[in-house]
């Protein structure tokens, strides 16, 4: 049950076994420090918070913890030489030692008893199956007990812990007494039928058991059966009495355990002179006092185990519970604030809700930090969207209200003048009580302890120790008290080690890249500053920690700019298409950076505050700068030349209807009226403003004859008092300059307040090449081709001959079919402004395809009739088509197929492959295996599949085949020779679809067919170190538990769920808890969809789809897991949550994180990648 913690009986009470190498599962994050209660609490493995609290109890058990460390190196050996042979070393003790002095001394949240449980012995499930801890408490102790022999300490345990029970049988007949001895760990109480734990003892120790009728007793005096009387004392009694409570009973009518959840009382002090032998003596002698309390909150089949235990020598800072830090004489006062404070929520004044929200505070302050997201909680707003604008940091408006607020605890809380934080409430004499809760430690008051008397989260071990047992006062506030010095050094090295590391950590996370921009390398032009010079020297990236201040920032800056004088303002700036703009300027320097809301990658603008270059910089959001693309008539000469030039680089734009207009990319302010825009522009007022008509039909008309018109609408004259922001003009968009007289031309029409541009004729053209013709062995040179541009249109007629032929050319430079001559350029699909190529050969006509046939490396062009029909002389051959990937594909099946049914297009390419024609129905597959075959454990699939695969060969198959001869054939193929299976039903066949694994291949009978699988089709072998016949509605599942307050996960471990009978949510939920041993009402599933890095909550969201839906309807669609929204098939990933040990809710991990940021950040770089790319196309060529 416990593994091998026993394991040190067999070599003499000494363990040589090494503690197993382990991978930290906290990522690069160090162990917070301990919290306010100044206790450390115990990391849980998964399934150990049994033996968490049992060590809690043990080392707030003063007299054992000081035994124990009592042992020194000389006695119980070094860590050190526990691999060297024939070294004694007790590993369970000295890992005791070890783990006692890190709770006591090294300054974090909560230690770890990896190390403790690899001396047990124990592997991955005892860490994660849960167990009693009344049974590891008798286990831990004699495996101890047996380390220890030999030393100082082998007696320890059998002194504080062991008594002695007395069992007496007087005879009726005689008066002869029969007596028994038996020593006792603990004494096992019992639960039911029972009110409290002083009638238990009553029972035990004061009622007799009467033995008469027919159950008689033989005495041994009087030799013959007899009535007797049985009755049981307390003979000896430990310094520590340990009480087990029966909760857990079995109902021989149900056949079924179950747990005693009645009230059941105990005493915090108990005198058990009444249930003694000897009663002779103080009362001080029987007088007990509880100190420890071990409570089991879950059902008999699982739950979770925290302990209340009272810190005797004061170690922890014990502080009253929130809920109890007021008095009750203050609930009316409160209810009077509470309802003027809601009252106050009402008003929109921002010094009244911050003042509420710090009032409301039991402690009556609040984190600097913390105080903008508990004014976002209250109104729904946070104060970067709301108020900043208008007040700016926090803190800067914090401490402009010096009269009301004050800051507290070196500047890191809040708190109001009129109602300052109270003062720390000490404990009251003999509370000093503590829930320890795996990690987590909290105090708690001595009347809580009452709570637990009843109900499924109640008490299951009780430890009293005596009241005579006094402590020393210079134990008390002193965790170093009686610890070995060598422990003492090793605990501060640990906590000197884990401070490095957490400033380490705080500095690299707090850490920010700053991007400055300095004054004298800017300038202002069209609405934004730009730099006067294109490199990229004129940005300083800098490095600084955002817990200092603005004014270090500007300390930091003045020295790393030694010649800068006068005085330095530092602005939040954005780079945006127009250029760089300003935003806020920093000018509280008592602000850290992160109250001044300065995160990484921030831009800052290093300038006087004034001017730039003599130049005003108007700042803020209402001024941000608009790219526009100005576009001017272009009808002379010199236009048309760089017309052309434009087009031929911008050669999509031109074809859209950019030809004859000349474009130019201009910045302009968000707040500068159009009327100013056009003075900047130096039009006359007789000048038209026109913006561009998206989705004009005339546009899209010409569109399709490789040019012709676009439609504008002209701004009327109110507009021309409207800022550009008022009329929403953003990047990119296009303003057409015109002038009056222009619409005397052919080119420029308007109707009303639309004006029509007319493409010119000067943009249809196309451009031929002829390649030279080549002698033997000769390469072409492009400077020898031959181009030419001829005029096109889009209705003629691109008739060349007979001997010539023309292909187009597409984007990588690869020939595309010929060009039919009996089509006009328009109908053959040719786009105008393209280039076109010169090729020797026949064109096809318009009921004619062009194909390449390739045989014993020879490529041959012939042309064939749409409707004509593929025929195959002889035996040894057959046609092939090429797949997308130009791989050699399926072969032409049918032989009486026209091309039109065969789907061969224009241009395609066939291969004449040797070898007869495979049979009808013969599937080819291509077969994939995992690169380490050796797979001790599940490869990755689905969406978030990164397993690598290779490529092992192909088969041809019928699909009448089973599954069962496709593995055979598969196990034949030469590079699979190195993979032993014993059986066929050591493969597990995987279905892929886009290189991923899709679905497991089910049923060793079952056809291919019948599969559905596909010629062409990839599957996927994987060998299993056991059998496995799936059935068709068995699911393979990959499963993974949380770990407790940890944002990660145990490994994944594969898990088949039988979804024939019942494939709802309980059915899953059911079948995972069978698998770890926990109660099925304690767990939280998600599913994990790789593809976006999130989870879908299972029940949740089960829930939320079918709110909805009807009470006939409500069952169908709720049952079942296999259809939508979740559609679970093999290989998802299912996340686990223990509720009862991992009150976190959220599946997400760190990884999860970083791949959604990856997600954003490829977003947005799409984003500016189309914003970039239409700028660029605006800007055209310089």
């Amino acid at each position: 049950m416990f593994g091998n913690l026993f394991e040190e009986e067999e070599t003499e009470g000494f363990s040589l076994a090494s503690s197993k190498e382990r991978t930290a599962k906290g990522g690069d994050e160090p162990p917070p420090p301990r919290g306010r209660s100044n206790l450390c609490g115990i990391k849980n493995q998964g399934g150990t918070c049994y033996l968490n609290s049992l060590l809690q109890t043990l080392l707030f058990t003063p007299e054992f913890r000081e035994e124990l460390f009592r042992l020194g190196p000389e006695e119980l050996g070094c860590l050190d030489d526990r691999d060297k042979a024939g070294a004694k070393v007790r590993v369970i003790p000295l890992e005791l030692q070890r783990l006692f002095a890190r709770l006591l001394l090294v300054d974090q949240q909560s230690a770890s008893t990896t190390d403790l449980t690899d001396s047990f012995g124990w592997n991955s499930t005892e860490r994660t199956n849960q167990h009693d801890v009344q049974e590891l408490n008798r286990i831990l102790f004699s495996a101890l007990e047996h380390s220890l022999v030999g030393t100082s300490g082998s007696t320890f345990i059998h002194r504080l812990y062991h008594g002695t029970i007395v069992n007496s049988i007087v005879c009726k007949e005689c008066g002869n007494v029969s007596q028994r001895q038996e020593d006792f760990l603990d004494l096992t109480v019992c639960v039911c039928g029972v009110s409290s734990l002083e009638e238990a003892l009553w029972n035990m120790f004061v009622e007799e058991e009467l033995f008469e009728g027919n159950n008689l007793y033989r005495c041994a005096q009087c030799d013959r059966l007899v009535t007797a009387a049985k009755s049981a004392k307390l003979k000896q009694l430990p310094p520590f009495m340990t009480m087990s409570l029966l909760r857990f009973s079995f109902d021989f009518t149900k056949l079924e355990r179950y747990k005693e959840t009645g009230r059941y009382s105990f005493p915090l002090t108990i005198n058990l002179r009444p249930f003694c032998e000897q009663t002779d003596g103080e009362d001080s002698d029987f007088t007990y006092e509880l100190f420890s309390v071990i409570i089991h909150k879950g059902g008999c089949y699982g739950g979770h185990y925290h302990v209340y235990i009272r810190d005797i020598d004061e170690l922890g800072q014990w502080e009253p519970p929130e809920e109890d830090s007021k008095p009750k004489t203050q609930k009316k006062i409160k209810e009077e604030v509470k309802e003027s404070c809601e009252q106050k929520l009402r008003e929109d004044d921002l010094l009244s809700v911050l003042t509420t929200i710090i009032a409301q505070e039991s402690l009556k302050s609040v984190l600097v930090d913390q105080l903008g997201q508990k004014l976002m909680d209250k109104i729904g707003s946070s104060w970067s969207k709301k108020f900043r604008k208008q007040y700016g940091p926090i803190g800067k408006f914090l401490q402009a209200h010096s009269d009301v607020f004050m800051l507290v605890a070196n500047g890191t809380r809040v708190a109001l003048k009129a109602n300052p934080p109270a003062a720390e409430t000490s404990a009251p004499q003999g509370s000093h009580w503590f829930d320890l809760n795996d990690s987590t430690v909290t105090s708690i008051r001595e009347s809580d302890i009452e709570k637990q008397f009843q109900g499924k989260e109640s008490a299951y071990m009780l430890f009293y120790r005596k009241t005579q047992l006094h402590r020393p006062n210079e134990a008390l506030n002193s965790p170093q008290y009686k610890v070995p010095s060598h422990l003492i050094q090793m605990a501060q090295d640990e906590s000197i080690k884990l401070q490095q590391m957490r400033q380490e950590f705080e500095a690299s996370n707090n850490t920010v890249e700053l991007c400055l921009h300095l004054a004298p390398s800017y300038r202002l032009e069209n609405g934004a500053l730009q730099p006067i010079s294109r490199e990229p020297s004129e940005i300083s990236a800098l490095s600084f920690d955002r817990r200092k201040t603005v004014g270090d920032l500007r300390v930091t800056i003045y020295q790393m700019q030694e010649l800068w004088e006068g005085d330095m303002a530092l602005t939040v700036a954005k780079s945006l298409p127009a250029g760089l703009h300003l935003y806020n300027t920093l000018t509280d320097d008592s602000v850290s950076l992160y109250s001044a809301g300065i995160a990484t990658n921030t831009d800052l603008f290093v300038w006087n505050g004034r001017e730039v270059c003599g130049a005003t910089v108007q700042m803020g959001a209402e001024w941000e700068p608009v790219l526009l693309t100005v576009v001017r008539p272009s009808l002379g000469e010199d236009d048309e030349v760089q017309n052309g030039v434009e087009c031929d680089q911008s050669r999509e734009d031109c074809e859209n209807g950019g030809s004859g207009l000349k474009r130019e990319a201009r910045g302009f302010a968000g707040g500068a009226t159009l009327g100013e825009v056009r003075e900047a522009l130096g039009e006359r007022k007789e000048s038209l403003l026109c913006q561009e008509h998206k989705g004009g039909k005339g546009r899209q008309q010409g569109a399709a004859e490789g040019g012709g018109a676009s439609r504008w609408k002209v701004f009327p004259p109110d507009d021309m008092q409207r800022t550009l922001k008022e009329l929403s003009l953003k990047d990119g968009d296009a303003l057409l300059v015109l002038e009056p007289e222009l619409f005397d031309s052919s080119v420029f029409t308007r109707n009303g307040d639309v004006v029509t541009v007319t493409t010119p004729s000067d943009c249809r053209w196309l451009q031929v090449e002829f390649p030279p013709q080549l002698q033997g062995g000769e390469e072409e040179k492009e400077e020898e081709r031959k181009r030419v541009k001829v005029p096109a249109t889009g209705s003629m007629v691109s008739n060349l001959g007979v001997q010539y032929c023309l292909r187009q050319v597409d984007c990588t430079g690869k020939l595309l079919p010929p060009v039919c001559e009996e089509l006009s350029v328009r109908d053959a699909g040719v786009r105008l402004m393209t280039t076109l190529t010169l090729c020797p050969g026949n064109s096809p006509r318009e009921s004619q395809v062009r194909l390449f046939t390739f045989f014993s490396d020879v490529a041959l062009a012939c042309s064939c009739g749409d409707e004509s029909h593929v025929t195959f002389n002889g035996t040894c051959w057959h046609l092939r088509k090429l797949d997308w990937c130009e791989e050699v594909g399926e072969p032409l099946m049918d032989e009486d197929a026209s091309l039109s049914d065969l789907k061969i297009n224009n241009g395609e390419t066939l291969v004449v492959t040797e070898g007869l024609l495979p049979p009808k129905g013969f599937l080819k597959l291509s077969v994939w295996s995992f690169v380490d075959e050796v797979h001790t454990r599940p490869p990755p699939v689905g969406g978030g599949n990164s397993a690598k695969l290779r490529n092992v060969g192909q088969v041809e198959i019928s699909d009448e085949a089973t599954l069962e001869e496709l593995k055979t054939q598969v196990l034949t193929l030469p590079t699979l020779q190195d993979l032993f299976a014993p059986t066929t039903g050591f493969l597990r066949v995987w279905q892929m679809e886009g290189w991923r694994l899709a679905r497991i291949l089910r049923g060793q009978r079952v056809t291919l067919r019948k599969l559905k699988l596909n010629s062409g089709a990839d599957v996927c072998v994987q060998r299993l170190l056991t059998e496995e016949d799936l059935g068709p509605k068995q699911v393979l599942l990959k499963a993974k538990m949380g770990v407790p307050g940890e944002r990660s996960f145990y490994p994944t471990e594969e898990l088949v769920w039988d979804a024939s009978h019942d494939s709802s949510p309980r059915s899953l939920r059911t079948c995972l808890a069978a698998h770890y041993g926990l109660s099925p009402d304690s767990l939280l599933l998600a599913k994990h969809q790789p593809e976006k890095h999130t989870y879908f909550n299972i029940f949740c969201v089960f829930y939320s789809q079918t709110q909805q839906v009807s009470k006939k309807r409500k069952k169908k669609k709720a049952e079942s897991l296999l259809g939508p929204p979740f559609h679970l098939k093999d290989g998802d990933v299912i996340g686990i949550k223990n509720l009862l040990i991992d009150n976190n809710r959220d599946f997400i991990t760190a990884e999860d994180e970083q791949g959604q940021q990856r997600l954003r950040e490829q977003a947005e770089q799409r984003r500016k990648g189309i914003v970039s790319e239409t700028a660029l196309v605006m800007q055209g060529p310089e």
